[in-house]
């Protein structure tokens, strides 16, 4: 079946079992966020602890990989590369994008980019790991950024 966009049962399965997942492997208190393939905010979750910015950074996460279509670990690769390109992307999207892992695109079977998941509060990683098992879970494609 071809999803033509993120469902809000669904981004809402994601932010759950994304929590659950940090939560099973002992990690630091997350937040979620799961925007749309708009940009848009569909879910946003703050586990019990986590600390006072965290929302702004997992939307930034998301949508700063939405934002050029690739995963945070790419993002941060070309951050890394090309500074002057990441500080302007920064400022025409008026501060919302960080390009780190965490940020994971959330693709279709057939590839199409359905929406992005931002992950804060541990090391980046298992933020990302945590965004991974839980689109996974919901029968959907992570992109980290990296080859599969």
């Amino acid at each position: 079946m071809f999803e033509h966009s993120l469902s809000l049962a669904v981004a809402d399965a994601i932010a759950t079992a994304t929590l659950e997942k940090g939560q099973s492997e002992g990690f630091q208190p997350l937040t979620v966020a799961v925007l749309d393939d708009g940009g848009r905010l569909k879910v946003l979750k703050r586990g019990d602890g986590a600390s006072v910015l965290r929302p702004e950074i997992a939307m930034g996460k998301a949508f700063g990989a939405l934002t050029l279509g690739m995963g945070g670990r790419e993002l941060a690769r070309r951050s890394q590369k090309m500074p002057g390109f990441m500080n302007a992307l920064s400022d025409l999207a008026g501060g919302l994008a960080v390009p780190v892992p965490g940020g994971v695109l959330v693709r279709s079977a057939e590839g199409r980019i359905l929406g992005a998941v931002g992950v804060t509060g541990d090391v980046s990683e298992n933020d990302e790991l945590c965004a991974v098992h839980a689109i996974e879970a919901a029968g959907l494609k992570a992109d980290t950024g990296d080859p599969a």
